[in-house]
Parts: C-alpha cells; sequence; structure tokens
C-alpha cells in the first residue's frame, strides 16, 4: 500500500519498504556544476559562535580539565624560556671575557661557562618534556569528556532532532573533529605557550645588548603578524569547510558500507560510486582551498626571518662599533635572532593547527549547542506497574520545518487491551509509536498512561513501562545472551532463558550451536530476520513492560518463522497493554480494537468486523490488502 501524498509523508521510518539507499537519487552533477552546488549548501557553522579567540574560550570553558594546572605549565613554560635565553648569554660572556677580553684566553672561565651552557640546555630538556606531558595529560582528560560529552548529548535529542542532521556528520563530531582539537592540544597547545614567552623573552634580552638591533629586527618582522592577521579570517572558513566536507565524506562512506546489500541487490554500485566520489571531490577542493594559506604562510617565516638575519648582521657589522657593539654581543644578537625565529618557523603549521582545532571546536559545540527538545523531568512521577492504560489527547505533530504528520489524534486504550494501528504508508502510524515510546515529544497534545502524563514520568520508569518492538529488531554486535540481557541489565542465565521459555521459543535457543553465547555479528547479521525478531522479543518480555509496542514483527520473515513469532507475539502481548502497528492486516483481525489512520488522523475506529461491515476506509485497505495476498 502505498500513498501519492507525498508532502504528507513523514521522514524514513520503520514502516518504510526499503531505505533511502534503494530509492531514485537524482544524478550528482557534473565537476563543472560543483562550485555553484557548493554555494548553494554551504551553511553557516551551527551555533553562530564568533571568530576563532570566542572559539577557544567557549572550548576552553567547556573543558575545565584543561584550566587546571595550566599555572604549573606556564611556570614550565618561564623556565624553558630562561634555560634557552641563557645559552646565548653564556656565549656573549665566553666571547667578550673569556675569548677576546682583556685578559686574552681564559681556559678555565670558558670551560666552567661550557659546562654551565650545558646544565642549562639540560634543565631546557626536562622543563619543556614536563610541559609537555602535563599538557598532554589534561588535553586527553578533557577530550575524553567532550567526547563523552558529545555522545551523550547526541543520545538525548529526539529522533526528530536527529532525523535533521546526517548521521555520518554526528560520527564526525566525535572522532575526527575531536581528534584535531587532539592535535592542536598537544602540540600547538604547547607551542602557543611556549612561542611567546620565548618571542618576548628574547626581545627583552636584545634590547638590553641592543636596542638599535632589536628594533631593526622587529620593524621587519612587523609585516609577518599584519598579513596573519589579514588571512586569519579565510583560513577559519577554509578550515571550517573542510570540518563540514570531512561530515560529509564519512555519511557517504558509511551509508554505502551498511546499505552494502541494498546497493548490490539494486545495482546501485554506479550511482553509489557516484555520489561518494563527489564527496570525496569536494572534501579534495577544500583542503586543497586550506591548503594554500599554509603554503603561503610556510615560506613567509623563513623568508622574513632571513632578511632580519640579514639586516642585523649587515647594520651590526658596519655601525656595532659606534654603538659600542662587542664581538660577543653581536654574536649573541644573531643567536637571540634565530631562537626569535624559531616559533616563526613554526607558524605555519601551528597556525595551520590552530585553524583546524578551532573549525572542529566550532562543529562539537554546534552539536552541544543543539537544544534537547525531550527534557527529562527530575525526579519524575513513577508509573504504576502491570498494563498500562492509554490516553491521547488533541496530539499534533510536526517535524521541524514540516508540515503536521499528526493532526489533532484522541484515543482511549484500557490496560490489557490489544489495539492495532493500520493505514497507508505516510499516514503517521509510526511517527504515533515514537511518541508513545518519548523518542519524541508531541508539538501540542498529550499522552497518559496509566494516569500520568508521558512528560512527567521518570525516564527509569517509562523505559521500564514502555517497550518498542520495531519490524527489524535491531540487535548489538555480541552474543544473544548480552542482548537480551539488555532489556534488564542484572538479568541471570535464568531469567534470560526463562524469556524464550515464556515465548515457547526455547526449542530454537537450544538449537543453536552455541545458545546463548552464539554471536549475532553487526546489526545481527549472523542470524536471520525472523531469528532477529525471536531475540528482540525475548528482551522485551524480560523487560516485562506494561505497554509492548509493536511493529508489525512478522511482515518480513518466511512462513515457518512467522508462525513461531506469531504465537511468541500472542504470549508477549498477554497481562500487558499491546500496540500493533499492522502491515499485514490479517494482524488487525485479532485485535480487540482498530485504529485507522489517514493523513495524520484516526478516521475510524473499532472492531474488525465493525468496520468491515462499515465499507470505510478500513474495509477498502482490508479488500486491497487480500487483493495483494491472493496475487503473491
Amino acid at each position: 500500500m502505498s500513498s501519492t501524498r507525498e508532502n504528507e509523508r513523514e521522514p524514513y521510518a520503520e514502516e518504510d519498504v526499503l531505505p533511502p539507499l534503494a530509492e531514485e537519487f537524482p544524478m550528482p552533477p557534473e565537476p563543472s556544476d560543483l562550485d555553484e552546488l557548493d554555494e548553494l549548501e554551504h551553511v553557516e557553522p551551527i551555533g553562530g559562535l564568533g571568530g576563532a579567540i570566542s572559539v577557544l574560550r567557549r572550548g576552553l570553558r567547556e573543558s575545565p580539565e584543561m584550566r587546571a594546572g595550566i599555572g604549573f605549565t606556564i611556570a614550565l613554560a618561564l623556565a624553558d624560556t630562561v634555560g634557552r635565553l641563557l645559552v646565548p648569554i653564556l656565549i656573549q660572556v665566553v666571547i667578550d671575557h673569556g675569548i677576546d677580553g682583556p685578559e686574552g684566553f681564559r681556559p678555565g672561565f670558558v670551560y666552567a661557562s661550557c659546562a654551565g651552557a650545558a646544565v642549562a640546555v639540560v634543565l631546557i630538556y626536562f622543563a619543556g618534556r614536563a610541559a609537555y606531558a602535563r599538557l598532554t595529560r589534561a588535553s586527553e582528560s578533557a577530550l575524553s569528556e567532550l567526547r563523552i560529552r558529545a555522545f551523550e548529548h547526541i543520545h538525548a535529542l529526539s529522533i526528530a532532532a536527529q532525523n535533521e542532521q546526517r548521521r555520518g556528520a554526528f560520527v564526525a563530531r566525535v572522532t575526527a573533529d575531536i581528534e584535531t582539537i587532539a592535535r592542536f592540544l598537544e602540540w600547538g597547545g604547547i607551542s602557543w605557550i611556549l612561542g611567546p614567552s620565548l618571542m618576548l623573552g628574547t626581545v627583552v634580552v636584545m634590547f638590553f645588548y641592543s636596542w638599535q638591533l632589536t628594533l631593526v629586527v622587529l620593524v621587519v618582522i612587523a609585516p609577518l603578524f599584519l598579513i596573519m592577521r589579514a588571512m586569519q579570517r579565510g583560513m577559519l572558513r577554509a578550515y571550517d569547510d573542510v570540518r563540514t566536507a570531512v561530515g560529509e565524506t564519512l555519511t557517504e562512506v558509511s551509508e554505502n558500507v551498511m546499505g552494502a546489500a541494498v546497493v548490490r541487490a539494486y545495482g546501485l554500485e554506479d550511482r553509489m560510486d557516484r555520489r561518494l566520489d563527489r564527496a570525496i571531490a569536494k572534501q579534495y577542493r577544500t583542503q586543497m582551498s586550506s591548503a594554500k594559506y599554509q603554503a603561503t604562510i610556510f615560506p613567509l617565516g623563513d623568508l622574513f626571518g632571513s632578511v632580519a638575519l640579514a639586516a642585523v648582521l649587515a647594520i651590526g657589522v658596519t655601525l656595532g662599533l659606534h654603538w659600542g657593539l662587542s664581538v660577543g654581543k653581536l654574536v649573541a644578537m644573531l643567536f637571540l635572532i634565530t631562537i626569535f625565529l624559531g616559533p616563526l618557523a613554526e607558524l605555519s603549521e601551528t597556525f595551520d593547527l590552530t585553524q583546524t582545532a578551532v573549525a572542529g571546536w566550532r562543529k562539537v559545540l554546534g552539536v552541544i549547542d543543539l537544544p534537547i527538545d525531550v527534557v527529562e523531568p527530575s525526579p519524575g512521577v513513577e508509573l504504576p506497574g502491570g498494563a498500562l492504560s492509554v490516553r491521547v489527547e488533541d496530539l499534533r505533530f510536526a517535524y521541524a520545518g514540516g508540515a503536521l504528520v499528526l493532526r489533532g489524534i484522541d484515543a482511549e486504550v484500557p490496560a490489557g487491551a490489544h489495539v492495532a494501528v493500520v493505514g497507508e504508508t505516510g499516514c503517521g502510524k509510526t511517527t504515533f509509536a515514537k511518541l508513545l515510546s518519548r523518542l519524541a515529544d508531541p508539538t501540542s497534545g498529550r499522552i497518559v498512561l496509566g494516569g500520568t502524563d508521558l512528560r512527567e514520568a521518570s525516564p527509569e520508569s517509562r523505559r521500564r513501562a514502555v517497550r518498542m518492538v520495531p519490524q527489524d529488531g535491531f540487535l548489538f554486535d555480541t552474543t544473544i545472551r548480552e542482548n537480551v540481557r539488555f532489556g534488564a541489565e542484572r538479568a541471570t542465565d535464568e531469567d534470560v532463558r526463562g524469556a524464550f521459555a515464556a515465548l515457547g521459543l526455547e526449542s530454537w535457543v537450544e538449537g543453536l550451536p552455541r545458545g546463548l553465547d552464539t554471536e549475532v555479528g553487526q546489526r545481527g547479521e549472523n542470524l536471520s530476520v525472523g531469528e532477529r525478531q525471536f531475540v528482540a522479543l525475548a528482551r522485551a518480555q524480560l523487560a516485562g513492560p506494561g505497554l509492548l509496542i509493536l511493529d508489525e514483527a512478522t511482515s518480513a520473515v518466511d512462513p515457518e518463522s512467522e508462525r513461531a513469532l506469531a504465537e511468541a507475539l500472542q504470549r508477549v502481548s498477554e497481562g500487558r497493554t499491546t500496540l500493533t502497528i499492522a502491515h499485514r492486516l490479517s494482524t488487525a483481525e485479532g485485535a480487540d480494537n482498530v485504529l485507522v489512520f489517514d493523513r495524520g488522523r484516526i478516521v475510524e475506529r473499532g472492531s474488525h468486523e465493525a468496520l468491515i461491515a462499515a465499507g470505510g476506509v478500513y474495509a477498502g485497505l482490508f479488500e486491497s490488502w487480500l487483493g495483494n495476498t491472493r496475487a503473491g
């Protein structure tokens, strides 16, 4: 049964026949069209954060672990700076007082000074090592917390909110984007701490030796900072585009891998290859666009540094005697300039890491800023045990930016009743089930379970009392035992076996080579569709919910599995309120009551016999289903 009301369709849900991979894809644009498409696709980064500085400040606020012990790190950086500056100072002293001084060559003084320089070098090593180690520990701790926080926030988003984002983008946020921050914090961060302190300390010592030559250095180097400032905004946008493109590539790769069977079955290899090629091409172009900034900055540091060194040498040799500049001081100045230029030589890589990290941080913070539209009560009301009554009052729901999917639903289900929900694809059946599970909150209206507004029920109580078994029960890549235990974390092996026994499925479990220790594989691919449903039903049975929501578990299984599932479904429904989304209308025949959805409304309700006799929408659906069954 299909509907031509495309504008009425809800986003892809379990009731759709095929995932989006099997739909007709528009042909990717030719390379010449990609620039125009990029313009259309480009959006401002999520969260509306300001420039790089504000992003870094916000990122550090969100990562208090980074701020802990920062004073000690700065102290180590200062010690490293002092240690490095001692070396050229000792060189000047050795030349002016141990080699070229009034007393000529003084071996004892020279050797003692060299020993002092050696000690300074060792201290520099240990201070730099300690600063790097502390910063690495702090950054890894902060990023671990940031990963967990971003992941938990994604899980806290409603299904409606998640539908607005591509899943691959979420994966990129908690993996690739945070890795860019890690690289910055573990290398770029220490560079930003050591570099400025070293440059400032060097300038102070240079002024002490010759303020004239120091001004020469600063005048020569000043344009480099102006160029960097002018390029910063373009770099930030370029790296932000790179992070967006990486997320899009991960999305395409993930969809191709997860949908490999559908791709092969429908011969979509060429189309999917073109989609992936297009995403990779876009990432390539954004990477090249960002690389041009690094390619520009990288030689600039060497260029300005060489000019500064040459200028100081030429002017120092020419005018040094007039300024009272000794040979030792001139040599020390050259060493100091080399130290001063060290951070500048690393500036391109440091800036590259910084801009990439800012773009990654902006993306991660954007996820954290996504509003949680399903706010859990604290502590919330405990739902009663046993079968739950269901009352739905003027329920309306729309996905963000879309038309209403549910339009004023009113329904009442007595505790312990079995209700079937039927209707054409896209009429709102699965969305209705999601709202009953509180995977999203209604736009207006309310749902009352056991006399309690669903939004006021405590999350633990709700998850225990309401269970939804989708059409293709999702299994995790572990054993059957552990998959069933997700229904009740503290369940024993006897409890798990008891759940299968209660459903009449103990012989199936015992017939498996490894029984409950059987590995189900990724997404349960080691099991058939029917076997995955056995495990999903046992998981629901173990939880003992008061409201069980079934998205027609027998619609995609073989006849033998269907018989076993039908018996298991009957048993799992006993003693609890059951709502079944019926794709096969034979399921509705055994229900106590049938709710008929059409265009987001309940247009008919009653028993199967009464609705057939009425000759309305349900009777038409049933007749169409019978015709398709006979034709099959």
